[in-house]
């Protein structure tokens, strides 16, 4: 008999940006060698995905194999769980109220008052329901966006608060994640603003079986005596969550102060200790035998969590490579502006990610750095954007075309060797309308691509609008840029490179999406390797 499925609900107080879904993929991590673990996350804004938002104010956009827009957070859990996520384990209330809006006008209400209680909370629990059992899942790992005590979580927390008495209380476990501050001048670890988020969590039905404590320090005896009774949470329950250099450590750090034998007794689910490949691998980090500069020349590097998976890839490409990477921030928009000089910005540098992006802001500095680094046998790796301007570059000075551009930039240029794809030049709306979601590339015979990859086919992640103007196609390769990968059905670039050159080649995919620790993504592990090379 199949035994009951179980569910953890990891939530958050004090302040935003703590780690919940850091904190949640950790704990799933530790489950997920002997039991399928689905994770979800719920979040607040009224927006359908989190696609139509600025990467500054929101951070990255991560985007799954199906095509979905997510937040970032499942970024962590693909990586932690080693799974693929889908879009609807992403619950937005902009999703939830389309589907309250949909269900009154086909009638399913009979004609009553829609409500946020009942209604809009059954959709979110029915929402749950229809995903567990489609993935068959043995956990649903579920994370409440944003902090106790907003309104935009009100529902989902009320959501949270029945779904106890529909499954049981020994099926399920709330994981509270707070904020223990130590002011400065104090140096004393603080527990009041915890015990004001618990007090808000209980006020709202919640108790929570578990307490992770953010903080720099390893939680105090003393400290977790005082939340322990102020909160009504055991102290064996009370657990640091620590301020790391890598945050593939966490799941140890918890395991290592019982939480696994937490979950076992409140949930019944026995967990046995498992050989962690993970554990060589952060070794390899913490014993670097080489050290190497990586430029990421953007023009969102005032939220280096735009760019949260490049950083993540990065560190995969290291614990496999034993090189430290130091990376640095070079913001395009002010070489553009002459404020800085690209040799004195690319001294020191062994390698460089020129990332994706959005409008011309940044556009003639990312260009100035192409070609620096093309001149210079300067590793270079080009991601969708990135691929676009390399094309744009190689065409202005390798074949001379002067004027040449992406329609994006300018579009009126005399040379369009980047324009919009066909298919999207109808298209009028924002949302969810991109070339969005995993597509399969065939490798040219004898290219870098092919040999990073070691497989004549490749399937990657695509977020973009425009492509490499299938009129130019033939123009380039006579001229010397190889198009190494190709989306056969609709004869679309996928891959560009110069042979010549050491390491010069750029990708309409984002690969970085599907990076792992165990499996770094092999563009970025070439990158670091030629980068290595170079040193």
């Amino acid at each position: 008999m199949r035994p009951a499925r179980k569910y953890i609900i990891v939530t958050g107080g004090v302040i935003s940006g703590l780690g919940k879904g850091i904190a949640a993929a950790s704990i799933g991590h530790l489950l997920s060698s002997q039991y399928k673990v689905v994770p979800m996350k719920l979040d607040g804004y009224l927006n359908v995905d989190p696609g139509t938002m600025n990467p500054i104010e929101h951070g990255e956009v991560f985007v799954l194999d199906d095509g979905g827009e997510v937040d970032m957070d499942f970024g962590h859990y693909e990586r932690f769980l080693n799974t693929n996520c889908k879009f609807e384990h992403n619950l937005t209330m902009g999703k939830v109220f389309e589907e309250i809006r949909a269900k009154e006008r086909r009638g399913d209400y009979l004609g009553k008052t829609v409500q946020f209680i009942p209604h809009v909370v059954d959709v979110i629990k029915e929402k749950i329901r229809m995903t567990a059992e489609k993935e068959h899942a043995d956990i649903m790992l579920i994370e409440v966006g944003g902090t106790v005590g907003d309104m935009e979580s009100d529902l989902y927390i009320e959501a949270m608060r029945q779904l106890q008495d529909e499954v049981g209380e020994e099926n399920i476990l709330y994981v509270h994640l707070t904020y223990v501050p130590i002011p400065a001048g104090v140096q004393e670890q603080k527990s009041k603003p915890t015990q004001q988020s618990v007090y808000e969590l209980r006020r709202r039905g919640i108790q929570p079986d578990v307490i992770i404590g953010r903080c720099s320090e390893t939680l105090t005896s003393e400290i977790k005596g005082k939340i322990a009774s102020f909160c009504g949470v055991d102290t064996k329950s009370i657990f640091t969550g620590l301020d790391v250099d890598n945050v593939y450590k966490i799941p140890f750090l918890l395991e290592e102060e019982g939480i696994v034998s937490i979950i076992n007794q409140k949930l019944g689910l026995p967990v046995k200790s498992v050989d962690d490949p993970w554990r060589q691998l952060l070794s390899n980090l913490d014993h670097p035998e080489k050290e190497i500069t990586i430029a990421l020349c953007g023009k969102y590097t005032s939220l280096t969590d735009s760019y949260a998976s490049i950083k993540e890839t990065l560190m995969h490409c290291s614990a496999h490579t034993k090189a430290k990477i130091q990376m640095k921030f070079i913001e395009t928009t002010e070489i553009e502006q002459g404020k800085m000089n690209v040799a004195e910005v690319l001294q020191g540098v062994d390698g460089v990610i020129v990332p994706g992006g959005f409008g011309s802001r940044g556009v003639e500095g990312k260009l100035e750095v192409i070609k620096s680094c093309r001149e210079n046998s300067i590793p270079l790796l080009g991601i969708c954007f990135g691929l676009q301007l390399m094309v744009v570059e190689f065409a202005r000075n390798v074949c001379l075309l002067e004027k040449a551009n992406t329609t994006e930039v300018d579009p009126d240029t005399a040379h369009p060797v980047v324009d919009l794809m066909t298919e999207q030049k109808a298209i009028t709306a924002k949302g969810a309308t991109m070339r969005l979601g995993a597509y399969i590339s065939y490798l040219r015979e004898g290219s870098l691509a092919r040999k990073l990859y070691d497989s004549e086919i490749v399937s990657e992640r695509h977020r973009h609008r425009y492509e490499v103007n299938q009129r130019y196609h033939q123009f380039l390769l006579e001229n010397g840029l190889n198009i190494s990968g190709l989306y056969l059905e609709k004869n679309l670039a996928e891959l560009v490179e110069v042979k010549e050159h050491p390491f010069f080649i750029g990708t309409q995919a984002h690969p970085e999406l599907k990076s792992r620790l165990s499996a770094p993504a092999p563009l970025f592990l070439g990158l670091v390797r030629a980068a290595m090379e170079k040193r």
